[in-house]
């Protein structure tokens, strides 16, 4: 059963105002922080519902579920009688298997885990062939576990500089994920370390402009990302119960 609209609304509104809450205490703006709605566990009816709350950049991090998703949007976008306020916008965050790729590129605003030289490489030969020019942030595993993707923290700083080179794809940032911990203290470590890495790249002139996002947090641990700089969050669980 979908989630109505009215729940969905408050909970968008509760989250937003958390985030706003947070970056004014760290010192920033509440409109430095975007939020990404992620979708993964709903059906596109609450979807659509989700829309009607006010939330239009979306997340997802599986291909099929993502273009399924998309053209059920958009079908819905197109037979709404009165337009949507703002266009929808899709994000990619979970593994990319580089076969899966030429389906999705034009059709997300952003790549959350480029973790590879060889992912990077594909996309910029894949987009340059349709005239694209694709924002990718570059996943790092700076929780150190073994079962989670991302370029080690040693490796982070040298592929950055490559794939910022790269003509057809735009390094707009970083990405990472915490473990799993209830206290979302003990997330903070990791995204020390991220905020680290990516104040050296930007002293190193890695990515120039475009350079200026960090995902990182989600439901159980966003406040302490924002807190730690975080310029993206993704939140599923929480817009969602």
């Amino acid at each position: 059963m979908a989630i109505t609209p009215t729940r969905l609304k408050k909970n968008v509104d509760a989250i937003q105002q958390r985030i706003a809450e947070v970056a004014v205490r760290s010192g920033r703006s509440a409109s430095d922080v975007t939020l990404v709605a992620v979708t993964k566990s709903v059906e596109v009816p609450t979807i659509r519902n989700l829309l009607k709350a006010g939330a239009f950049t979306l997340g997802e991090n599986r291909v099929q579920p993502l273009l399924e998703r998309i053209q059920a949007i958009d079908t819905y976008s197109q037979r709404c009688k009165t337009p949507l306020p703002e266009p929808v916008k899709w994000h990619f965050i979970g593994h990319l298997q580089r076969n899966k790729l030429k389906s999705i590129l034009g059709k997300v605003e952003m790549i959350h885990s480029v973790d590879s030289l060889r992912l990077a490489e594909d996309i910029s030969e894949r987009a340059a062939k349709m005239g694209l020019t694709v924002p990718v942030l570059m996943q790092v595993n700076c929780s150190r576990e073994e079962q989670k993707y991302g370029v080690g923290v040693g490796a982070a700083c040298h592929l950055a500089e490559v794939i910022a080179e790269m003509p057809h794809v735009t390094l707009a940032g970083l990405m990472t994920m915490a473990a799993y911990d209830p206290d979302p203290e003990q997330a903070r470590p990791t995204f020390v370390r991220l905020r680290e890495l990516f104040e050296e790249m930007q002293h190193a002139g890695i990515g120039g402009d475009a350079f200026r996002h960090l995902s990182m947090g989600m439901s159980g641990d966003f406040d302490v990302a924002i807190e730690e700089g975080a310029t993206i969050v993704r939140v599923g669980t929480a817009l969602f119960t």
